[in-house]
């Protein structure tokens, strides 16, 4: 939710020291923290099983603490594009993100059994692809590509630290590296770091709003792109630590200051972007796979105050034709706000469960919000299984006491195994009760409207009755500011201003990590709370889930999408909407790309908001603004606005097939639906820091209209590379053109593409014969000739289900269409070629047959407005108002085939 600009105590708070949030930290040094280590010994385990080797500190300090004298030293080559390196206190067990939160390969248990393996004196410990170097006095060491010996990563500029609550190690960089990833945060310079500005990780409830801070997830992982000979590169560095940090990023030098835990690297040697994400999602975890419906349009409010404003809604967007797939509620339909619940006034189960009828019968989907604090209510039949169960975060032998929406609230703890299976019964008693089709889990830093110990007032209310201010600490409370948890020695700059650990969240001193005596008592744990609770709610009804997070940490995307927070709906954060999605597309932080809603604090002028929904069309989920208080602005409301929304989304539709497809190549390989630009152009330097375009997928350039009233826009072209209201359950129904897409004028050029489809009901999002059927094609043009032709994977379900390709679109021939001899598998045309036959379900090498009568269509080049070509790498001034209208104002469309819906009515119940 996000809480109106002029009484939110967060932004408040960010006014007051507005010179310690540019430091992104301390202030200064007082004094050197550490003077590194010094290796003693290393052997090399026998069986590939790494080497392990014994650091010494050199020289003791006091500075942010006593150095650990002893550290222990892991290397191991996990796969032929991985390593590892960890380093950790060789006499105690240290805070690590659990094995069975991110399942991945074993380090060897500290403090454990001895091990015995051959000395090992080599100067480099090479894998297949990367090569892992040292220096024994001081310690330093760095990983390097074997094919080329270009250093990925080196610390020997500067000194390891290593304290109970302050870790430092940095690496060099060379000052033409581009690098991405370290969020969340909203970064006003676009995808690309920009060196000096402030990247602190550490999840807080602060809006998407403020630039250069800490926002919702935990993702200390960076992709490193380099261009070298006119050749991209490209690496990934994840620092596998849920502690929060500072990294300072200074164009020559990248350095990480950590409050706890240990240092676990991973280096991945990529070398193309895409590559970097299918080995990152190896690892941590392949992003889930989205149901069909979730890629339509999605309209949700705060704000929704009964039922039957809800079903107004739903009419609101037929009558208007706009089509909608899902409909939304915040926390409207609850009972006092509390989880779990409905309002028995407003929204009473019997006339629920009859408007769910009706949608679902036309193929809608409903989505709900529900927050991890639980009310405490004596009669709250969820509070009282919760405490049965002992599953609450507790303070000193107590539960944790914070307020959110209902008031006074405990939050479960998700580490707790009975905790996990708690939420998990909880959101199964709630299905039984509402059959909603997804989950929308807020609030889940976690986020609490009070700091410090709290308890229930005895002298007033809590919560106070119709306040208009429910986000204001109405417990009584006392701060505990004289640990060492809630203020380390060493502080970051939390919330933009070197905030207590504990402002605004869980205390950090809590006693969740009790059960776990020798590991280290501090506060990592409130990272992955929302990551277990997205995990915990994934087997919603057994099938394909929709399950929405705000915050998030490494592996997230394995069970859950993320969006990127409210925003004001301005011209300005539409600028910057565009960077989030393809930030952690580039660092693989949530995988399945983000998508952010507008959830407009200003009345947008029907002048602006057409461009802007235009602009968001094809962001990976659509949704309309949601915000209390503000004016009414779902997309009908003005006539001028649903007929540019009816537009819109008539192209979003068409690319229904394709996005699905695009979902499931990234539940295959990780590959983002939304993506920068450089992810198809590393070769193309300019593009390196280009954030006013994107890619869906590897076949459409999205370049939006970011300036109020502009008509045109500039789009750059990569050098080198121009060779050239239904809802979503009808879409499906509908013919499918296949798009061709050749360079732009070409006499000789090829292109390729796939199609995947199922029923989008399976949890797991396979290929498998009578439930899905993957195609690919292949098209070439030759002078006059254009060939196309597939090849077909488990054919039978497309069979079953009837679908068809009506016609074939050429893109980009600049008119030499004109008599243009096509074949579609050795069929002739005097034009293109449609059919009426299920041509996927063939087999292998299906064939397109031919049937006279049924024309396809040939489209002229891009653009319009009589230019004759681009040249390589120049930027295109774009006529938004000549574009031809089946290529429509905003997409571009690179060398691909793809296939899209070719009936789009707008609405049909």
């Amino acid at each position: 939710m996000l809480l109106p600009l002029s009484r939110s105590p967060v932004l408040l708070g960010c006014l007051l020291l507005v010179a310690l949030a540019a430091s992104n930290g301390v202030l200064a040094t007082p004094s050197k923290a550490g003077f590194g280590y010094k290796l003693v010994s290393l052997v090399q385990l026998p069986h590939g099983g790494g080497l392990v080797g014994y650091l010494q500190v050199k020289q003791r300090t006091s500075t942010y603490g006593p150095d650990i004298p002893r550290l222990r030293l892991f290397v191991k080559h996990e796969t032929r594009e991985r390593v590892r390196v960890q380093i950790t206190d060789a006499e105690k067990q240290r805070w690590e993100v659990p094995y069975n939160l991110l399942p991945r390969e074993p380090a060897p248990p500290v403090p454990g059994a001895k091990l015995t393996g051959a000395p090992f004196t080599a100067g480099e410990y090479p894998g297949e692809e990367l090569v892992f170097t040292y220096g024994r006095d001081p310690f330093w060491f760095a990983v390097h590509r074997k094919s080329t010996r270009q250093p990925l990563f080196n610390t020997s500029a500067g000194p390891l630290v290593f304290k109970d609550q302050y870790i430092e190690a940095s690496t060099s960089l060379p000052r033409d590296a581009a690098l991405y990833g370290l969020g969340e945060n909203t970064q006003p310079g676009g995808i690309r770091l920009r060196p000096n500005d402030p990247y602190t990780i550490y999840t807080t409830d602060i809006s998407a709003i403020n630039l250069n801070t800490d926002l919702y997830g935990s993702h200390p992982v960076y992709m490193d792109l380099r261009s070298l000979g006119g050749r991209g590169v490209a690496h990934a560095v994840l620092l596998l630590n849920s502690n929060g940090m500072d990294v300072f990023y200074k164009g020559t030098s990248l350095k990480y200051k950590v409050i706890g835990g240990l240092l676990d690297f991973y280096f991945f040697a990529g070398p193309t972007p895409l590559a970097v994400v299918d080995q990152y999602t190896s690892m941590i975890g392949r992003p889930a796979p989205m149901p069909y419906w979730a890629f339509g349009f999605h309209q949700c409010r705060w704000g929704y105050k009964n039922l039957s404003v809800v079903e107004g809604v739903v009419e609101g967007y037929r009558n208007a034709q706009i089509p909608l797939d899902v409909i939304w509620n915040d926390d409207d339909h609850m009972d006092a706000a509390k989880d779990f619940t409905l309002d028995p006034v407003n929204y009473p189960r019997p006339k629920l469960l009859a408007f769910l009828d009706k949608i679902h019968a036309q193929g809608m989907k409903y989505i709900v919000l529900i927050d991890p604090g639980i009310a405490v209510n004596n009669s709250y039949g969820v509070y009282q299984r919760g405490m049965a169960r002992d599953i609450f975060i507790k303070l000193d032998g107590q539960p944790y006491l914070a307020q959110v929406w209902p008031g006074p609230v405990y939050f479960p703890d998700f580490l707790n195994p009975n905790g996990v299976s708690w939420w998990i019964d909880e959101v199964r008693r709630f299905h039984d009760l509402v059959p909603v089709d997804g989950l929308w889990i807020d609030m889940n830093e976690a986020s609490n409207f009070c700091t410090g110990k709290c308890e229930i007032p005895k002298t007033h209310a809590c919560p106070i009755p119709d306040s208009k201010t429910p986000w204001v600490c109405c417990l009584d409370c006392k701060n505990l500011t004289n640990t060492r948890w809630d203020e380390p020695p060493y502080k970051i700059n939390a919330s933009g201003q070197t905030a207590r650990l504990g402002f605004n969240t869980i205390a950090t001193q809590r006693d969740a990590l009790q059960r776990h005596p020798r590991v280290q008592r501090a506060q990592p744990v409130r990272f992955l709370a929302g990551h277990r609770d997205a995990q915990s709610s994934a087997g919603l009804q057994g099938k394909r889930p929709f399950i929405l997070t705000r915050s998030t940490f490494v592996g997230s995307g394995a069970y859950a999408a993320h969006w990127t927070g409210d925003n004001k709906g301005t011209w300005e954060n539409l600028r910057y909407s565009i960077s989030p999605p393809c930030s952690t597309s580039a660092s693989s932080a949530c995988r399945w790309s983000a998508r952010t809603p507008v959830g407009s604090t200003l009345r947008r002028r029907r002048s602006s908001a057409q461009p802007v929904d235009r602009a968001r069309r094809v962001l990976p989920v659509l949704q309309g603004p949601r915000q209390l208080r503000v004016p009414r602005q779902e997309l009908y409301v003005w006539e001028s606005v649903a007929k540019s929304a009816r537009n819109a989304l008539g192209m979003r539709y068409r690319l229904l097939p394709y996005l699905y497809t695009l979902n499931y190549q990234a539940h295959l390989t990780g590959a983002p639906v939304a993506r920068p630009v450089f992810f198809s152009f590393p070769d193309f330097a300019p593009c390196y820091g280009l954030s006013t375009q994107f890619l869906l997928g590897k076949g459409v350039m999205v370049s939006p209209v970011l300036e109020e009233g502009a008509t045109s826009v500039n789009a750059v072209f990569p050098a080198g590379k121009l060779r050239g209201g239904v809802i979503s359950k009808d879409a499906r129904a509908t013919p499918f053109t296949l798009v061709v897409a050749f360079p732009f004028g070409a006499a000789e050029a090829d292109a390729e593409g796939d199609v995947y489809v199922d029923d989008d009901e399976r949890p797991e999002m396979v290929l498998a014969e009578g439930q899905a059927t993957y195609v690919r094609f292949f098209a070439s043009v030759r002078g006059k000739a254009v060939t196309v032709r597939s090849e077909v994977h488990m054919g039978s379900y497309s069979l079953q289900k009837g679908m068809v390709i009506e016609k074939v679109s050429v893109l980009g021939l600049e008119g030499t269409g004109r008599d243009l001899n096509v074949q579609v598998e050795g069929a002739d045309s005097a034009t293109a070629v449609a059919t009426t036959s299920p041509y996927f379900a063939a087999g292998d090498n299906a064939m397109l047959h031919r049937h006279d009568g049924v024309e396809g269509e040939q489209e002229e080049r891009l653009g319009g407005g009589g230019r004759a070509g681009v040249a390589a790498g120049e930027e295109l001034h774009h006529d938004l108002e000549h574009a031809h209208p089946s290529v429509g104002k905003q997409a571009v469309y690179c060398p691909s085939v793809y296939i899209c819906s070719s009936v789009v009515p707008y609405f049909h119940v």
